[in-house]
Order: structure tokens, then C-alpha cells, then sequence
């Protein structure tokens, strides 16, 4: 199974998710100004919630995806207040034709003096956990 990771991090949280998850599947974890360049199977993609959305550098990495190229994403993110940014970016992707796995992970983030320790060890186990149980399909 080809894997890639791709996400958006401001703060560092998502990217602690991408590190974390990158050592459980065996591949690099890319920024997302990085574009998928060979088809893969499963794409992980990390993205955060930014006054109420999704940034716009994931909004253009989106954009630039091919469902040629991508047989599935599943999504990740961290937010400190929100709910996950699972619902919009799996409207980009249908938009696009890309099936979105219905399995996301999301945590808190840290944010000025909200959850100052997200995402924590614990956090950073269940990531691997969980995708440890998608690549192991």
C-alpha cells in the first residue's frame, strides 16, 4: 500500500500529528506545498481549524489534488475550540470526485493559554494508533 502524509500546520500541532504518524506508517510527512507527484493508495492529510475554516494553503493543495493520483484521503486535525475541519475538506474532496474515509482523527490544539499541552503524549499515541488500524486494513 503507497502511503503519503500531507498537512498544514501555524502553530506545530497538526505537525506533531503528521511526526507522529509518520513514524507508525514509515513515510515522510510533507508539508502540504509539497503536491503528490505519484499515485497513493491512502493519503493522510492534516489540516486545523483557522477562524472557523480551513486555511487556504489547504484550500490550494486541495485544488491541485487529482483523483488519478489519489485513492482515498483520511483526515486529521487539531483545533482549540472548534470541532474538526473534517466536514469541509470532505467537500472539496467529493468536489473533486477523491472518496474521503469516513474515519478522521482530531484532538485539541494549543492556542494562546487554551490547552497548553495539546497535542499531548496521549494524543500522539492514539494517532498512531489510529493510523496503524487504517494502513492495516
Amino acid at each position: 500500500m503507497k502511503v503519503a502524509i500531507c498537512y498544514y500546520s501555524k502553530t506545530g500541532n497538526t505537525r506533531k500529528l503528521a511526526t507522529a504518524i509518520s513514524k507508525t506508517v514509515g513515510v515522510p510527512a510533507e508539508t502540504v506545498s509539497h503536491p503528490i507527484e505519484e499515485p497513493v493508495d491512502v493519503l493522510f492529510l492534516g489540516s486545523s481549524v483557522y477562524a472557523a475554516g480551513i486555511d487556504q494553503e489547504v484550500k490550494r493543495f486541495i485544488a491541485s489534488l487529482d483523483k488519478s493520483m489519489v485513492s482515498r484521503v483520511v483526515c486529521f486535525s487539531t483545533a482549540a475550540l472548534l470541532p474538526s475541519t473534517y466536514k469541509q475538506v470532505k467537500q472539496l474532496l467529493e468536489g473533486k470526485g477523491i472518496i474521503v474515509d469516513e474515519r478522521e482523527f482530531h484532538c485539541r490544539g494549543s492556542f494562546k493559554l487554551l490547552h497548553r499541552d495539546r497535542p499531548n503524549e496521549q494524543d500522539l499515541k492514539d494517532v498512531q494508533s489510529f493510523a496503524s488500524n487504517i494502513i492495516g486494513e
